[in-house]
């Protein structure tokens, strides 16, 4: 892996371990944070790459319709929906209901704070 897709990578993991139990943010949304907002796909590369540190809540970065695209990166059938649904996201065919409420925006939660 280049030096600057590390570096990204870790951008990645700094947003995605502040987003707050119960809420969910997109790829695109990181992205978009990190002033590479073409670069939806990368996040999810950064996700992948994840699985094995504990401390990024990876369940938590969904697609921008909420739709749960990353769950075949998670041990068990319905690991990553499981999670959620322990912190009281609702799910319904792979699909975060009322994303809305659920969603958080590091753009604007968080004010350039990284």
């Amino acid at each position: 892996m280049k030096p600057e897709n590390e570096n990204f990578f870790e951008r990645v993991y700094q947003v995605a371990r502040l987003i707050p139990e119960g809420r969910v943010t997109s790829f695109g949304a990181i992205a978009k944070y990190l002033g590479a907002a073409r670069s939806a796909r990368m996040v999810g590369w950064a996700m992948n790459a994840s699985h094995t540190m504990e401390d990024i809540p990876a369940h938590r970065v969904v697609n921008k319709a909420g739709i749960l695209t990353g769950k075949h990166h998670f041990d068990g059938t319905n690991l990553m929906q499981q999670l959620l649904e322990a912190e009281g996201v609702q799910i319904k065919d792979l699909q975060i209901v009322n994303l809305d409420k659920h969603f958080w925006d590091p753009f604007t939660e968080l004010k350039a704070e990284l």
